[in-house]
């Protein structure tokens, strides 16, 4: 993952380098920047250029391959006249490398921008938008990225939304960035949201032909275990060590339990990291699920004085005072600030398992009011904005990428279509979530983790309790905004 920005209109480098330095803990690695060509590894307080340009773009690198055949490279790429940058992962790199080797393109292709550069460009008969729509097809990843030939600008973003994308203008720049902090640095701050698998081209949004969460067909059961199995493989293939952001409940101790079993044939560091005040919930739970994984945990005791310490930049990074988002925000702050200072990079999630299996105590009057369906698919469709930002914006203040294995796009397609009373059997499942209870119990998971009742983050850590009792009585939250 990374920071990507770019500005039309009126620009000099020092805007970019603004926008890029504000975002640099996406990207603490390398910068790279392109006025009317390309300058890589800048320093961002050293670099001077006082000339304007109708066009300009920066990159801030998280760098996480390291391979002979697979790179993170610093961007902007460029080839002919586009120029393209790329924040995510293309986890079927090695096929979209093969499929450019085999239509004829000799050039060396070592990152995922690359790759995704000139696939688009093989695509390109003189209609962006076309060629773009014939690429995305064949990428399976979580992206955002930003492809300008020399006339037109296209802004592009994965099909859920994992990856952030955000656009808007004033009255002297147009602009985009991975994040609304970039923006407001330069005087943008009347901000939007790409929505999922939409390009914005030239400014005018263009929607998908059919979204994921819209899709209808008759879903298998049996497919499940092997398409989550298959997600969770994706997400960690060349690389070597991995976070687990861990409460101890069922969705983080199942992926723990596949990461496990995926370690036993390819080398692969797992270590769980949770999050709680002293006695929490979750706390008890993340020690009793590491110790039947057998897999090495690390706690981070919250107390007032850390989310103290943390608030300001939490806050600002989500853009939002709420406090349920708060909540579930500094847990990921502090899961992934214990991940950075191990020095790993990537770190798995389970959010999305809620929304897609039915987790919600809510859902349970859906099940009643015959509604589950349509409700899930509405949350699934909304979570980009709901949950997938805040979540980047805390893991990225700590320069962690995180990867959602629940929410790999062939797996929402099928579990949307799964019926209603695999996900809750009665009015009276106080459990919810029973397919994937199911398959983690009968997985590998004891009784007590499988059906462990669900627990909402900002709750279970005790994170909530203190923001409620101790700090909000005597600040202003909002003033962190």
């Amino acid at each position: 993952m990374c920071s990507i920005v770019g500005l039309q209109g009126n620009v000099k480098a020092e805007d970019i380098l603004k926008m890029l330095k504000v975002s640099k803990s996406r990207g603490p690695d390398s910068s790279g920047i392109y006025l009317d060509k390309l300058y890589k590894n800048i320093n961002l307080d050293e670099f001077e250029d006082d000339n304007t340009y109708p066009i300009a773009f920066g990159h801030n690198l998280l760098s996480i391959y390291d391979l002979n055949n697979r790179i993170s490279k610093l961007q902007p790429v460029t080839d002919d006249n586009l120029v393209l940058l790329f924040n995510g992962e293309i986890y079927n790199f090695k096929t979209i490398t093969n499929l450019l080797s085999k239509v004829g393109v000799e050039k060396e292709i070592l990152s995922d921008a690359e790759a995704l550069l000139y696939l688009i460009d093989f695509y390109n008969k003189g209609d962006l938008v076309k060629a773009i729509q014939n690429t995305t097809r064949l990428l399976d990843g979580d992206y955002a990225f930003a492809v300008f030939d020399g006339e037109n600008l296209a802004l592009v973003r994965d099909p859920l939304g994992v990856k952030p994308l955000f656009y808007g203008e004033n009255d002297k720049l147009k602009g985009f960035a991975s994040s609304k902090q970039s923006l407001k640095e330069v005087g943008i701050t009347d901000i939007n949201t790409l929505k999922p698998e939409h390009i914005l081209f030239n400014g005018q949004d263009i929607s998908p032909a059919q979204a994921v969460h819209e899709k209808v067909f008759e879903g298998d059961v049996a497919k499940i275990e092997k398409m989550l199995r298959l997600s969770v493989l994706k997400r960690v293939e060349d690389i070597n060590e991995i976070g687990v952001i861990f409460s101890g409940g069922l969705d983080s101790s199942y992926l723990a339990l596949l990461l496990k079993e995926i370690s036993e044939n390819v080398p692969l560091k797992i270590k769980l990291y949770a999050v709680g005040v002293k006695g929490s919930k979750d706390v008890e739970a993340a020690v009793y699920a590491s110790k039947f994984l057998n897999l090495d945990l690390e706690i981070c005791e919250v107390t007032e004085k850390l989310i103290l310490e943390a608030l300001p930049s939490v806050v600002k990074a989500i853009g939002d005072d709420n406090l349920m988002k708060i909540g579930v925000g500094l847990t990921t702050y502090f899961a992934t600030k214990m991940v950075a200072c191990d020095g790993v990079k990537v770190a798995v999630s389970g959010q999305g398992a809620d929304e897609l299996f039915g987790g919600y105590k809510r859902y349970l009057q859906s099940f009643v009011d015959g509604t589950l369906n349509y409700d899930l698919r509405e949350d699934m469709s909304n979570m980009y904005h709901v949950n997938l930002e805040r979540d980047d914006a805390c893991s990225m203040l700590n320069g962690v990428e995180l990867r959602l294995p629940f929410l790999d796009k062939t797996l929402v397609e099928l579990v949307l279509n799964i019926p209603d009373n695999k996900k809750i059997v009665s009015m009276h499942d106080d459990m919810r979530k029973s397919i994937l209870r199911k398959l983690a119990f009968e997985g590998g998971l004891d009784y007590e983790i499988a059906y462990r009742p669900k627990k909402a983050a900002q709750y279970g850590t005790g994170i909530d309790k203190i923001l409620r009792k101790k700090i909000i009585k005597d600040m202003d939250i909002s003033q962190f905004l």
